[in-house]
């Protein structure tokens, strides 16, 4: 565990708000990211700041609202054991959701009535960006589901995003170095594509071990509750100087070797 560093001021921050998101997806025993997963929970916490200067230097970051919904999955309606069993979700909580193209219309709604975009052409009214652990829930899980929906990804959600796992780690690396007398460096997290330090990777709870937080708050491999867990991290990586901004390039046209026509899933690469 490392303490967190005293930062005298508050470093520029080029977002003005924040989309922490964590789906969960329907999931088979022995698969792994190659396979057709849907998703059935979509939670999402709208982070801002506290207090921004007029140069847009920035530290305390809140909740300032949240969405929630479970979504029905359409190729695989029935939720398998494994899944109910890693994600609490019942197979009656997804039975009664809207299907995926209508949980993003809601969700729409609620970046609409946060001033996030314009309800008419989607267009962003304010700077924000995605922030994930890991680049899974974006880069696989929602590039799939908008596939299998035959849907375009929504311009509000396409682009790079903050993988908050690896900002975590490089966050550590770099208070490592000037934790061992070397020249102070500051805490910029690099661009998409820039090499980060190699080190083992943390899950949520592992994150917020080492970053000397309280222990994980809720069930994990709840989207929700670790929506909320991560949206702590990130609060914490501000407060610790930390400039929060995209570091991870994510493809929507990314393919696999299942799909075949917009929609359409080649069951012979299943191997279910």
């Amino acid at each position: 565990m490392l303490d967190k560093p005293e930062s005298l001021w508050p470093v520029k921050q080029p977002y003005d708000a924040f989309l922490v998101l964590d789906v969960e997806a329907t999931c088979q025993e022995g698969t792994d990211f190659n396979w057709p997963n849907e998703i059935i929970e979509w939670p999402v916490c709208l982070l801002r700041w506290r207090h921004k200067d007029a140069e847009g230097r920035a530290k305390e970051l809140y909740i300032a609202d949240e969405f929630r919904s479970f979504v029905k999955p359409t190729w695989r309606p029935q939720l398998t054991a494994f899944c109910t069993s890693l994600t609490g979700i019942s197979q009656a909580e997804v039975d009664r959701a809207p299907k995926f193209p209508k949980v993003l219309e809601a969700f729409k709604e609620f970046l609409t009535r946060n001033g996030l975009i314009d309800g008419t052409t989607g267009q962003k009214l304010q700077r924000f960006t995605w922030c994930t652990d890991g680049p899974f829930d974006v880069r696989d899980f929602v590039v799939k589901q908008c596939f299998i929906s035959k849907i375009p990804m929504p311009e509000w959600l396409r682009g790079d995003i903050l993988d908050v796992r690896k900002a975590v780690m490089y966050s550590l690396a770099l208070q490592e170095a000037n934790a061992s007398g070397g020249r102070q460096q500051n805490f910029f997290l690099p661009k998409p594509g820039m090499p980060y330090p190699k080190r083992r990777s943390l899950n949520i709870s592992q994150q917020l071990r080492v970053l000397s937080l309280p222990a994980f708050i809720g069930r994990q491999h709840s989207g929700i509750d670790d929506t909320r867990n991560i949206a702590r991290i990130v609060t914490e990586l501000a407060t610790r100087g930390i400039r929060l901004e995209p570091n991870t390039t994510i493809y929507p046209g990314r393919r696999w070797q299942w799909m075949g026509r917009p929609g359409q899933i080649l069951e012979e690469y299943c191997f279910t």
